[in-house]
């Protein structure tokens, strides 16, 4: 049997809706677009939804229209994807990395208050709401404020996060949604930038349009649409097709349903894998929402962690890795959480960091483990997991109880 780490929910509707822009030659940014925002900003209870090509690019343009730029810094955890990293960068300012509570997976509170008691030339903050939870948003909005600083959330992992009433996204300045296929819903590639901030959506609709004064669907739909807009900023071109925007349209009709599965899995998961000393499960705090983009466990092998060192967590990663490996013979994919942002060569040598600087980080990317969650993931595929991480772990049943 062969388990993917995930799998994007398609059916006749993604099929029929595609073939339509298709249909009536409106394949770029326009109607379906339109309806994709407008179903997206329901959705999380924003009044401003922008579609853009990917999420890097929305946490790009996010930091733009917030003024970010040369001779700024930007405060970002170390335990997220590259792309976090690389945004700030695209707008010529230096990152500042921050580290993790473990247990959370999610910036460190602390950490991030010394880091904005220590560098008065930070611009902004870039919580990241890892694997589906968010990151603790009023504690970050309230040192924000403090601090005078710009908050622009990566939500990339986080559709359906909320914190009680509130979606992930809708918190600081902006907030970036990736539509990758490893995504709950996806377009193949693509994102969304929600913010409550008029200016930030008027900057954002231009820049994401070459600079444009408006776009292709407004100036066709009024008269005088022959003559070019005018162009009062450097913009780039980092729209959503149309085509994209109708698979869009697609997802958020099913989405209640896809994330109610994944979540019954994430459920199955947290009971089936008390049985096993190896692993921490994902922990979520009172009042928040897992919208569980991935299911990521830390691997333990069974030893405490309450206290971590370089060479304990080298000698435990050696043990994950194996582990990994036994499940991928098995026709199980796994992956590990993320990167450790601050350890890949060009922000080592960049920023001159060592491992040990932001040590919860790389525990984090040496410890852990994402498993497979699907919404349509059946009842033999889940236990096929079960079985096979019991003997990948090498216990019998009968040792387990």
């Amino acid at each position: 049997m062969k388990i993917p780490i995930t799998k994007a929910i398609f059916d006749h509707e993604e099929k029929e809706n595609i073939l339509k822009p298709l249909e009536s030659g409106w394949v770029v940014q326009g109607p379906f677009v339109a309806e994709f925002e407008k179903l997206f900003s329901t959705f999380t209870k924003s009044p401003y939804s922008l579609a853009t090509s990917n999420c890097t690019t929305a946490l790009h343009l996010g930091l733009i229209a917030m003024g970010i730029g040369e001779n700024d810094k930007v405060i970002v955890p170390s335990f997220t994807y590259i792309a976090s990293a690389n945004a700030v960068e695209y707008t010529g300012a230096s990152v500042l990395f921050c580290d993790i509570d473990l247990a959370t997976f999610n910036i460190d509170v602390s950490h991030l208050e010394q880091l904005l008691k220590a560098h008065q030339d930070v611009k902004a903050i870039m919580p990241v709401h890892l694997f589906g939870l968010c990151a603790d948003m009023p504690a970050i909005m309230d040192l924000a404020k403090r601090y005078n600083v710009k908050v622009i959330e990566d939500a990339a992992c986080a559709f359906d996060s909320w914190i009680n009433h509130s979606h992930a996204g809708t918190f600081g300045d902006c907030g970036c949604f990736s539509f990758h296929p490893r995504k709950a819903i996806t377009t193949g590639e693509g994102g969304m930038l929600i913010t409550n901030q008029e200016n930030i959506h008027h900057a954002v609709s231009q820049l994401r349009d070459h600079g444009a004064s408006k776009s292709d669907l407004a100036r066709h739909q009024e008269k005088g649409g022959s003559l070019l807009p005018q162009f009062n900023m450097r913009g780039y071109n980092y729209r959503m097709t149309d085509i994209q925007g109708a698979v869009g349209v697609s997802q958020m009709k099913k989405a209640n349903n896809i994330m109610e599965g994944r979540k019954q899995i994430a459920r199955q998961y947290d009971q089936a894998l008390q049985q096993f000393n190896e692993f921490i499960t994902p922990k979520v705090p009172d009042g928040y929402i897992h919208g569980y983009q991935s299911y990521v466990c830390l691997f333990t092998n069974g030893e405490d962690i309450s206290t971590l060192t370089i060479e304990k967590i080298d000698a435990i990663n050696c043990k994950r890795n194996e582990f990994m490996q036994r499940l991928e013979q098995r026709g199980i994919a796994t992956r590990q959480g993320t990167h450790a942002v601050h350890t890949l060569n060009y922000y080592k040598d960049r920023y001159h960091i060592q491992p040990s600087d932001y040590l919860m980080s790389y525990a984090a990317d040496r410890l852990s483990l994402t498993l497979p969650v699907y919404a349509t993931m059946t009842k033999q595929e889940f236990d096929y997991v079960i079985e096979n991480i019991r003997e990948a772990l090498g216990q019998s049943e009968k040792q387990v109880a």
